[in-house]
């Protein structure tokens, strides 16, 4: 048990170290301080639970934020039953309401981006992680997480695109 030891200063190690991003990362998912801070909680949980399984502990950056992006996902899969039944439920009660505002927001245009996009996004823009570090998150090679974010930066530039044309002639 001395080397579960050692794993587990290491993990506290991280997270103190790293909390700050830690928590960034979970709410760029969730959008909601008290859910981020529930996500890392669990996530926290999670790893602790599964030390034993971590291989090199030089890695154990990527492999406790793999947790938490994975800890993020199960969570908004969970929450997306939810808010079906809400949005039905208003839209109900609000018939003919649209939104008639120009969607130029960036972040809402990273979280409608599918999740395998969206997450090489968030790590490399938003937590300036390397492109190495993010294929060890999300275990994939290095080229894959490149011509993922080259994929992402592509379909956020059309999003975008057809946001301002849609603001410049609104009636289409």
């Amino acid at each position: 048990m001395r080397g579960g030891r050692k794993q587990e200063k290491l993990l506290m190690d991280c997270i103190t170290e790293h909390q700050e991003s830690i928590y960034r990362l979970a709410y760029s998912y969730v959008k909601n301080k008290d859910d981020a801070l529930d996500i890392v909680q669990d996530a926290i949980h999670k790893a602790f639970l599964s030390i034993d399984k971590l291989q090199n502990q030089g890695s154990i950056k990527s492999w406790f934020y793999r947790i938490v992006v994975t800890t993020s996902l199960d969570f908004l899969r969970k929450q997306k039953h939810v808010h079906v039944m809400e949005d039905e439920i208003l839209e109900s009660f609000l018939p003919g309401q649209s939104d008639t505002y120009p969607n130029l927001d960036l972040t809402e245009s990273v979280d409608d981006l599918p999740e395998k996009y969206r997450t090489v996004i968030i790590l490399r823009y938003f937590e300036d992680m390397k492109i190495e570090d993010i294929a060890e998150v999300i275990q994939e090679n290095t080229n894959t997480v490149k011509t993922r974010l080259y994929q992402a930066l592509k379909r956020l530039r059309i999003r975008l695109n057809e946001d301002q044309l849609k603001e410049v002639h609104p009636h289409g």
